[in-house]
């Protein structure tokens, strides 16, 4: 088959940064959806798991569709949908809040895609550094969200009470850029054979049952094994990094009491580190070390830095301490994983691996926001043990040496 065109890639990394920026954008400002309702920390968990828990089966779905009819139809349609979600947002209100995170949450699932592409896209020895990269892009967008944000609330001096409008209509604009960026990429996928309406609808019904989900991880399992420990090492490694979403109302209504723009100074410092460093270690270092004793260590040396950030109280010194050691450690595993289960996938079945995979992610995603949010209510601080917790058993099953 023709090689595919050089922009395939770069675009790839451009749709993915462009989907983050909008997302990490609103973040800051989303506080002021819930902020009249009683126990607003609790109301963001809320949020927070809706968009998380409709992946449950919307990854899979689009897994198995970007299998049957192509990539590039799932990009278009996760890009169109994030533009409608958050048109969803104006005005600024809960109950369109709660809305906005449903529908988004349903085209997220794209993120399965996004890595089947990649792999696609990559020869076996580029496959630790091209995965690498997505890391780092992710983070990239982390910086410049809450950056465009900061930047348009700083430079047009907008007042409190607007500044959650003026942000959603930063994102839709966005949005509407990236819609014109999948319009503009290949296709990936060379093996499309389509997918028939009853093979849609059993999907869609195997995708809603967790129980369904493992027996076909089982499955995929006694084909390749190792593929079970690895998906399994990331729902606990998705049950730690919960603290994302947490960081926000944690920032804002704890007792660092931090406004929009310094948490958006926060992100960007946070992804900005992030990214330089995933880039330097996936580029240089990933594809020469054993990567699964390397997420063995990253996890148990990241173990004190999530329980730290429940004992800062008012220390923004020590926030940023600990945010930094965080960067060295517990945030360059999940592109170790990815790689490690996209040796293992194959042309025919890449997509549907991935989309089990960030299924089994959006269940714990789910979970853990649920955990969360139940804590916080009781004590603020009280989530950071839980995903201490969660991490610690992601040193323990990398170390597991039962499956290869």
């Amino acid at each position: 088959m023709p090689p595919l065109p050089r922009r395939t890639l770069p675009l790839l990394y451009a749709i993915i940064l462009v989907d983050v920026v909008v997302g990490a954008a609103i973040g800051p400002v989303l506080p002021e959806f819930v902020r009249g309702l009683r126990q607003p920390q609790l109301w963001l968990s809320v949020g927070t798991g809706l968009f998380l828990g409709v992946q449950l089966f919307s990854a899979p779905l689009l897994g198995r569709l970007g299998d049957g009819y192509g990539r590039r139809p799932i990009f278009l349609l996760s890009a169109l949908g994030t533009l409608l979600a958050n048109a969803l947002l104006l005005p600024v209100r809960a109950g369109l809040y709660f809305v906005n995170r449903v529908s988004d949450g349903l085209t997220n699932g794209m993120y399965a895609t996004v890595r089947s592409a990649i792999t696609d896209s990559s020869r076996p020895e580029q496959l630790f550094r091209n995965l690498g990269i997505e890391g780092a892009i992710i983070s990239l967008g982390f910086v410049l969200g809450p950056m465009a944000s900061g930047l348009l609330l700083t430079s047009l001096q907008v007042p409190a009470g607007l500044q959650a409008t003026y942000v959603v209509r930063l994102a839709l604009a966005l949005a509407a850029l990236n819609v014109l960026l999948t319009l503009w990429l290949p296709e990936t996928h060379r093996q499309r054979n389509g997918v028939r309406g009853t093979e849609l609808r059993a999907e869609l019904a195997l995708a809603i049952n967790p129980l369904t989900l493992w027996a076909r991880l089982r499955e995929k399992n006694r084909q390749n094994p190792g593929i079970r420990r690895i998906v399994l090492t990331q729902v606990a490694l998705t049950l730690s990094t919960g603290y994302y979403f947490y960081f926000v109302p944690f920032a804002s209504l704890g007792p660092l009491h931090l406004d929009a723009r310094s948490i958006s100074y926060f992100f960007m410092y946070f992804g900005a580190l992030s990214v330089v460093l995933n880039y330097g270690f996936y580029a240089y270092l990933a594809d020469r070390i054993n990567q699964r004793r390397a997420i063995v260590w990253l996890a148990a040396l990241g173990v004190p830095v999530l329980a730290g950030y429940g004992l800062i109280g008012t220390s923004k010194t020590a926030l940023y301490v600990l945010v930094t050691i965080d960067c060295l450690t517990l945030s360059l595993i999940q592109g170790l994983l990815e790689g490690l289960l996209a040796h293992r996938t194959t042309e025919a079945d890449r997509g549907e691996i991935f989309g089990l995979n960030q299924a089994f992610q959006g269940l714990a995603s789910f979970g853990t926001t649920l955990v969360f949010g139940a804590l916080s209510v009781l004590d603020l601080r009280l989530p950071w043990a839980w995903f201490a917790l969660c991490l610690a058993a992601v040193a323990g099953l990398a170390a597991h040496k039962g499956e290869k």
